[in-house]
């Protein structure tokens, strides 16, 4: 306490400046700064604002200097008998000894309060560090969990792209069977179509066979087996295309029976 001893305080509730220069002290042993004492006891009546005390006498409020010069200090106390002088510096020595012991007081109450609300906010603060943990524990259990659920979508994601590139391959090669099939059937096509076009050219217009010429005609070709048709094989496992050969040559049941196209029509008699 080496401060409070040194240096006295102003004991205005909203002040606690340091005194120096001119103080204000009252006969309750209470002393402010200039500025509160002038603003406080300028009043009638005037009052203590640390005591509420009533401060009537003459003397109960001294405006004082704090550092005296030394021809003062030389003059002051010049005259008077060693008792008085006594008394006057027992009552001075009391009025500091109050004063320290009023501030030791209140430091210590500033002290107790600092550590009540340091051991609140330590309170607190261990239930908050303790809902945290909790918190984190929370979330470090939910981590492990969108973890796992993590390397599940993972797995699944890495079978279904296998899947899908699987199937990927099965329609490329699909694909290229389909394009290799498609362009074989338009070449059939084109060939077939160039052959139908030679088979339906019309023939040269000759007058109709009489009846018993066609009959004798029928009765002296020798009737033969038509041939089967010809299986021609083509590039790739099960893709045959089948054509039939040209037409041999016609017996008689063909000439009675002739195709839709190549009838002919005979005059009526």
């Amino acid at each position: 306490m080496a401060l409070c001893e040194d240096t006295l305080f102003c004991n205005f509730p909203k002040c606690r400046a340091k005194l120096s220069g001119f103080a204000w002290v009252t006969a309750c042993s209470h002393a402010f700064c200039d500025q509160h004492g002038s603003g406080e006891f300028s009043r009638s009546p005037a009052i203590c604002p640390a005591c509420s005390s009533a401060l009537s006498g003459k003397l109960d409020i001294v405006r004082t200097e704090l550092s005296p010069s030394e021809e003062y200090k030389a003059m002051v106390l010049a005259g008077l008998r060693p008792e008085t002088v006594l008394d006057i510096c027992a009552r001075a020595l009391a009025f500091w000894t109050y004063q320290v012991h009023q501030e030791r007081l209140f430091q210590e109450y500033s002290l107790s309060r600092a550590e009540g609300q340091l051991k609140q906010m330590e309170k607190v603060l261990s239930q908050q560090t303790q809902s945290r943990e909790l918190e984190l524990n929370a979330m470090r259990g939910e981590i492990a969990s969108l973890k796992r659920v993590m390397e599940e979508y993972k797995r699944k994601y890495s079978e279904v792209s296998e899947r899908l590139m699987e199937r990927n391959r099965q329609y490329q090669k699909l694909q290229g069977l389909y394009d290799s099939l498609r362009l074989r059937n338009m070449v059939v096509g084109e060939r077939e179509v160039v052959g139908g076009g030679a088979m339906l050219r019309p023939y040269p217009s000759e007058p109709p066979p009489a009846e018993s010429e066609v009959l004798l005609l029928g009765m002296q070709r020798p009737i033969t087996p038509r041939p089967s048709p010809q299986v021609l094989g083509m590039a790739g496992e099960g893709e045959r295309f089948f054509t039939l050969e040209p037409e041999g040559p016609k017996n008689f049941f063909q000439f009675s029976s002739p195709p839709k196209d190549r009838r002919c029509i005979l005059p009526k008699k």
